[in-house]
């Protein structure tokens, strides 16, 4: 199942929330949310600087992820950004395709 990384930034309404909820409420949430999309959670780790969480998640495809995306930002307390992550092995896979490819002006 695909993985993607989450990287949330509370807006300050969110940051309310959380202050009043805790952050354990907030990865109870998001467990519940990747569960009903037919998915896991498998990190919520809460950070400093920019960003205020990390949230990794297997999830059964893009569309799943892009309606988590979606529905989260469009709650207005959180901005999302989101990333699609491979696996070793997926590189290596892509790594050996086959790709007919110019850089600009070298066609």
């Amino acid at each position: 199942m695909p993985k993607y990384l989450f990287i949330a930034s509370y807006t300050a309404e969110g940051m309310q929330g959380v202050l009043a909820q805790g952050g354990t409420s907030r990865r109870t949430v998001v467990e519940k949310t990747a569960a009903d999309l037919g998915g896991r959670l498998l990190a919520f780790d809460f950070a400093f600087g920019g960003e205020d969480a990390y949230v990794t998640a297997e999830l059964p495809d893009h569309q799943a992820a892009a309606a988590l995306a979606m529905r989260a930002s469009a709650s207005g307390a959180v901005r999302v950004k989101t990333v699609v992550l491979l696996t070793p092995e997926e590189i290596d896979s892509a790594a050996h395709q086959s790709v007919s490819y110019s850089p600009p002006g070298k066609a």
